[in-house]
């Protein structure tokens, strides 16, 4: 499905999002619209890697949750947890328990403290140029060149659980490009 008439605002939509009202005000106030700020990046990329292998809705659903179990996603204040706070995360029905997601999260937490430049400039360095939208779901890519280049420099930086696929959907998420296809009523 490229795009979905809503019966409630006669608004038409990128077809991912007409499943519930979660989605449909994720899909309109946030996905694609550009994001900046090293901790509100931070957010997306850890739940971008909580998401691999799970349905995105579980995450939005699950989302405030998180943001209480991980300090509001704040860099600084990740980047100190230990054993205790692994053991806490592992825990808590509220969040995806998994623990190669949670170390990964604490450990991508140190690496972006650790950044000369700040996780925003980093993550913003490799996205890609204006381009034209996609004229349906099925021309929007899994993975691109660009998105394959941030993961290997993150990785060679020491991040983890961010491969080719994940740095796509975070690209995506924060608007360092436009997927919304064609005939989407939002705009960036």
């Amino acid at each position: 499905m490229t795009t979905l008439e809503s019966p409630a605002d006669g608004l038409t939509r990128c077809g991912w999002s007409t499943g519930s009202q979660l989605y449909r005000d994720y899909h309109d106030q946030e996905w694609g619209k550009p994001l900046h700020g090293d901790d509100a990046l931070f957010e997306r990329m850890c739940l971008e890697a909580f998401q691999s292998g799970l349905s995105w809705i579980t995450i939005l659903r699950k989302r405030p949750a998180f943001r209480a179990a991980f300090e509001g996603f704040e860099i600084e204040r990740v980047a100190k947890f230990g054993d205790a706070d692994v053991e806490r995360l592992l825990g808590d029905p509220g969040i995806v328990r998994n623990r190669a997601k949670i170390e990964a999260c604490i450990t991508n937490a140190r690496v972006a403290r650790e950044l000369d430049t700040g996780l925003d400039e980093l993550l913003w360095s490799f996205a890609p140029g204006p381009r034209p939208r996609p004229a349906t779901l099925s021309d929007v890519p899994a993975v691109t060149a660009e998105s394959t280049a941030l993961a290997k420099d993150l990785k060679k930086r020491g991040f983890r659980f961010v491969g080719p696929t994940t740095a796509y959907a975070l690209m995506q998420a924060t608007g360092m490009v436009d997927d919304h296809v064609v005939d989407c009523w939002v705009r960036p």
